[in-house]
């Protein structure tokens, strides 16, 4: 189930969904409108090898835009920071970016639970292109939140260990074993907080 606006308004409230910086005019009905940040990055090698660590060059958008041309493949990055403790994010291309021949993704476009930190574009165009930093709709991305019908006891595991690590792992031991997916998805909900709420004491 995708959220609607009302619903990530709501989580955003109870802090199971992140977006700095946000501002309210880029929610959607169903989505939020992310922007490309000001950096991007192209590999410094036209022939890339699967085996190695291929060597990237980063450069800062100027202010009167850079043109993007075929061939050359580019890796940006959103100008936002997110979190979802509790959903499945999904970034789409937006239609007007559509219209202008810009692909954004590769193969990326789904997020995991509990994923934080700005996302990575694999933007690539059919034809010259000048994008902008940080201009919404030019080159952006369409960010849907999809609702968990099950927790995920391995969110525990993956995104919160090196905060609390020996608490995590009980918890993601007694998540295993529970079988009703009310409780678990009810439990999942009011667990995040209070670990997050731990860690923040913790680091304090």
């Amino acid at each position: 189930m995708i959220l609607s606006d009302k619903r990530i308004l709501e989580e955003i409230e109870k802090g199971t969904i992140k977006i700095t910086p946000y501002d309210r005019e880029c929610l959607g009905s169903n989505s939020y409108d992310v922007h490309l940040g000001k950096w991007l990055a192209t590999y410094n090698e036209h022939l890339l090898d699967a085996k190695k660590h291929n060597l990237i060059n980063y450069f800062e958008i100027p202010e009167e835009g850079f043109v993007l041309y075929p061939h050359i493949f580019y890796l940006g990055v959103t100008q936002e920071y997110t979190e979802t403790h509790a959903h499945v994010p999904f970034l789409e291309g937006k239609s007007s970016t559509g219209r202008l021949g810009i692909d954004i993704h590769a193969t990326a476009g789904k997020g995991d639970v509990g994923f934080c930190g700005h996302w990575t574009l694999e933007i690539s165009v059919k034809q010259p292109v000048k994008v902008y930093k940080e201009i919404r709709g030019l080159a952006s991305r369409q960010c849907q939140i999809f609702e968990l019908q099950y927790f995920v006891w391995r969110y525990f595991e993956i995104y919160m260990e090196d905060e609390l690590p020996g608490l995590c792992i009980i918890v993601s031991s007694l998540m295993r074993e529970i079988r009703s997916p009310a409780i678990g998805t009810y439990l999942h909900h009011f667990i995040i907080p209070i670990l997050q709420f731990s860690s923040h004491l913790l680091a304090a």
